[in-house]
């Protein structure tokens, strides 16, 4: 109780700025995840509430929808997280989200370091911190709820080495296809980056000790194949949406996919701690929510050297070859130190293969940060049971050593920027007098990955209306099967009207423009358009808007254009 004490109070610090206004507040830089989060934690409420079909859903990129399987749904997160979000609204329960998952995840590797592979307080309190609190988990943390929330992962590592030696393998297997299914609907690429990481570090064993396998690869099969089956039983219809359903895609765009980290930043310190500058790591990952290694000079120096201290044990050795492995395929299909590109990385050997073209390989980073805590967590065991003369000397140094390694990357409060609130006309219900259940309210701009305020004001009343356009996967130019993007449809509205809103500079539209643009407010079955009184550049963006659809009316705190009568079918 007393460690997870301290994990929880570490968690309310990193996360303390955005505790002072959950709704007001959001990641400085990239403001669109934690809307998305938003908005799929308020589907959970509606998958609850009103049993909504939780798999898809047509309240935003409407007419054509999402397939929330393909996307980050966090619907065994959303889910338990009902109640709070019903009395709080969607920003309390990411915030909740966020804080618990770092405290989680690092209570859950101790609880299993302590009873599996230590037996030191100490040392699975430090196994646990660098897990929960790593550089990589503090960078996800402003954005990715679904990454940081690890903490099944030590259960699953834990129930597939136990699977080796299991006496009742059934029994053992049925139990870890209860935690992958879960995890499944947590994230499933940290869920193949656990299954990749086990396979690699069991295959690194074996090359050690060819006789264990002999003994372990009964009960392995066994508990494995039971696995397999009655989690391909849970999962089977999730998978077949996720991959066959509507609006799926088959690969991420190539921008993500070349994600990859340099290797001067496994050197550097990440961002939100205590050594890190932003501006000193321009370059060295993908943007600051992907700072996947960072562990400093102090702490690699450190695993590299508890490799070396302990390299006659087996363990040690699995667990260096792991992530080693792992860290190189992080750095991606090019090679780059301080961003000169040096050669190609064998990432590009794998980045083709099924369900690998889906993986953003900065992230096998995470994986990396795990093995560290594990290195750690063993490196204090083993200088805790040194029996010299002066025991109090050597604790006294490890205990200096940790403190060398772990404080230029101590966790910092996360840095945060004002959002603008949710505009009065939506959380009064004054949209409920326009907008029937088949029409949209379309935010000005239309949401998309850079303008995700349409996606909060439906989040903050349970999508009880639709909108077109957003922030998510789907298919390119809504093809099922296709490459992913980020949105749906190219659309000429959501363009123009982004554009204006960069630039603060009214177009002159041709009657070209005009006519496709109605087609477009016809398409989404628009009622009303909707603009905050002070939305950045609203005055460019309210003259555009009255050139399509002609002048609006300022309602409460936004403008708003009536245009049932443009976009019904038989105009």
């Amino acid at each position: 109780m007393a460690v997870g004490g301290l994990f929880l109070l570490a968690a309310l610090w990193v996360t303390s700025r955005l505790w002072l206004d959950p709704s007001g507040r959001a990641a400085s830089l990239y403001t669109g995840d934690p809307a998305q989060v938003q908005f799929f934690l308020a589907h959970s409420v509606r998958v609850v509430l009103h049993g909504e079909y939780p798999f898809y859903t047509e309240q935003f990129n409407y007419p054509d929808g999402v397939n929330l399987m393909a996307n980050t749904a966090v619907l065994a997160l959303g889910i338990p997280m009902v109640p709070v979000t019903l009395l709080f609204g969607p920003a309390v329960s990411f915030v909740v989200l966020v804080t618990l998952g770092l405290a989680g995840t690092a209570m859950a590797w101790y609880a299993m370091l302590s009873r599996q592979l230590v037996r030191t307080p100490l040392a699975a309190a430090a196994g646990g911190w660098f897990c929960g609190f790593s550089p990589a988990m503090l960078s996800h943390a402003s954005w990715h709820p679904n990454i940081i929330n690890q903490f099944l992962l030590p259960f699953i590592v834990w129930r597939v080495l136990a699977l080796t030696r299991s006496q009742r393998p059934v029994r053992d297997g049925a139990l870890l296809a209860l935690l992958v299914s879960a995890q499944a609907f947590i994230n499933e690429e940290i869920l193949l980056f656990t299954a990749l990481a086990c396979g690699v570090f069991l295959l690194a064993v074996l090359a050690q000790e060819p006789a264990r396998w002999s003994a372990a690869w009964r009960p392995l099969a066994v508990g494995l194949a039971a696995c397999a089956l009655l989690a391909g039983a849970l999962l089977a219809y999730p998978l077949y949406v996720q991959f066959a359903g509507p609006m799926a895609y088959h690969g991420l765009s190539d921008a993500v996919q070349d994600y990859g980290n340099d290797v001067a930043a496994f050197f550097a310190p990440g961002s939100p701690t205590l050594g890190g500058n932003q501006r000193a790591n321009v370059n060295l990952a993908p943007n600051y929510s992907e700072e996947n290694a960072f562990f400093g000079w102090s702490l690699s120096l450190l695993a590299v050297g508890i490799v070396v201290w302990l390299r006659r044990e087996m363990v040690v050795r699995a667990l260096a070859v792991t992530g080693g492995f792992f860290a190189v395929l992080s750095l991606g299909e090019r090679v780059s130190w301080w961003d000169r590109e040096l050669f190609t990385g064998p990432w590009q050997m794998l980045v083709h293969l099924p369900l690998l073209d889906a993986v953003v390989p900065t992230r096998f980073g995470l994986i990396t940060s795990v093995v560290v805590g594990l290195l750690l967590a063993l490196a204090v065991e083993r200088a805790w049971a040194l029996r010299p003369a002066d025991r109090r000397t050597v604790r006294t140094l490890t205990a200096a050593g940790l403190a060398f390694a772990l404080l230029p990357i101590a966790p910092m409060p996360l840095r945060m920027v004002s959002r603008p609130p949710v505009p009065q006309f939506i959380t009064a219900d004054r949209w409920r007098a326009y907008v029937g259940p088949d029409q949209t309210l379309v935010p000005i701009p239309v949401p998309s990955m850079g303008n995700t305020h349409g996606m909060r004001w439906a989040a903050a009343i349970n999508l009880d209306f639709k909108i077109p356009g957003g922030y998510f996967l789907a298919p390119r130019n809504g093809n099922t099967g296709d490459r992913g993007r980020f949105g749906g449809r190219p659309s000429g509205v959501t363009q123009v009207l982004e554009e204006v809103a960069t630039t603060g500079r009214t177009p002159k539209l041709d009657d070209r423009q005009r006519r496709r643009c109605m087609d477009e407010l016809r398409h989404w079955r628009a009622a009303i358009l909707v603009l905050p009184v002070r939305q950045q550049n609203s005055e460019p963006l309210r003259r555009t808007v009255e050139q399509l659809v002609g002048p609006g009316r300022q309602e409460l705190d936004v403008w708003v254009w009536d245009v049932r009568t443009l976009t019904a079918r038989s105009a």
